[in-house]
């Protein structure tokens, strides 16, 4: 963030030992749930689930409410 009110704020951060870290605009490495997409995305979900609109909510919904049973992800 790069505004003029956060730009004043970082002198007194520093004082109080803040360590601000500034991020690439986009990094989806770092996004949990982009890396949890991709797994749905890549992994999860059927080819034939993308026949159609409604056959991709049904099987994006078979799969959320599968994640921490049969889908499990690691975010490390």
């Amino acid at each position: 963030h790069r505004s003029e009110e956060f730009e004043e704020s970082l002198e007194e951060w520093e004082q109080k030992r803040l360590a601000i870290y500034y991020l690439p605009t986009y990094s989806s490495e770092l996004n949990k749930i982009e890396m949890l997409w991709k797994k749905i995305k890549h992994q999860w979900l059927p080819l034939q689930a993308y026949q159609s609109y409604q056959k991709l909510t049904e099987e994006l919904d078979k799969v959320l409410s599968k994640i921490g049973s049969l889908y499990k992800i690691t975010f490390s």
